[in-house]
């Protein structure tokens, strides 16, 4: 076991061979090769092979297995990356509330904010396909835009709300924080609840997101979207072989389990 971040596999992963300044330049394009090589996706939940959220794993599935991960994962290997490099990330947790009530909704979601000269900064590399791809101001109603993305946080009510406008969608209220520190303990619970609760959405739904050179691909249970540029190409899954050749092609992972895998909230697959 080892409580350290392996940069060279890290960097090798992400294929990254740019500064590493602590610097806001550093940040935002490291969070940007980060999302781009390292795709969201839940398969090990529905699989049953649980989470693991301590360092020495996420690397191996993450870095070394060349696997993708959901947020607890994502953001320990961030937070570690930045932390080597002279960074002071901060760990929060948050409610995401996109179609939960935020009195319903638990605290399951782990992000970072990193303090620079030029302010303090919110990176999520681990929301899934709302995930901002910029460093996001933690200034009220500044925005932050990428392509046809723009996100924004706001003041409500002593709380601080990640909002999200992705591909011309809707504007959405995506998480709310009280933008406390949260600690190891914190998260180790919240995976707990998120990866083996049976009412969680990661126990009942297939979610994956990846970036591409073109555009990125969400698949949602069996309905699969591919943009390029700013066009969708929507379609559902015939079965679970297509989700697999899907994965290889587009996620860069070749799971052979996933072609008998049970997913609830897919009866025809369960």
């Amino acid at each position: 076991m080892t409580d350290s971040i392996n940069l060279d596999a890290y960097f090798n992963r992400i294929q990254w061979g740019g500064s590493t300044r602590p610097t806001y330049d550093t940040l935002a394009q490291l969070l940007h090769a980060h999302m781009r090589h390292i795709p969201f996706e839940n398969l090990d939940v529905l699989l049953g092979r649980g989470i693991r959220i301590d360092l020495d794993s996420v690397q191996k599935k993450l870095v070394h297995a060349r696997r993708g991960g959901y947020c607890f994962e994502h953001a320990t290997l961030f937070a570690a990356v930045l932390e080597q490099l002279g960074f002071q990330p901060v760990r929060h947790s948050s409610r995401v509330i996109i179609l939960t009530p935020r009195t319903e909704a638990p605290r399951t979601h782990m992000f970072l904010t990193v303090p620079l000269p030029e302010g303090t900064f919110v990176v999520d590399p681990g929301f899934g396909g709302l995930a901002p791809r910029v460093p996001v101001p933690l200034i009220d109603g500044e925005s932050a835009n990428i392509d046809e993305e723009t996100h924004w946080m706001v003041r409500d009510e002593g709380r601080w709300v990640l909002r999200a406008q992705v591909m011309s969608d809707t504007p959405v209220n995506a998480w709310v924080t009280s933008m406390e520190q949260d600690y190891p303990i914190d998260f180790e619970m919240a995976n707990h609840y998120t990866s083996t609760y049976p009412a969680s959405p990661f126990m009942n739904r297939i979610l994956m997101r990846a970036l591409t050179d073109e555009g990125r691909v969400t698949v949602m249970n069996r309905d699969a979207t591919i943009w390029r540029g700013g066009t969708p190409r929507k379609f559902e899954l015939e079965d679970r072989r297509a989700l697999r050749g899907l994965l290889a092609e587009y996620f860069g992972i070749d799971l052979p389990e996933v072609e008998h895998m049970r997913v609830p909230g897919v009866p025809e697959w369960a």
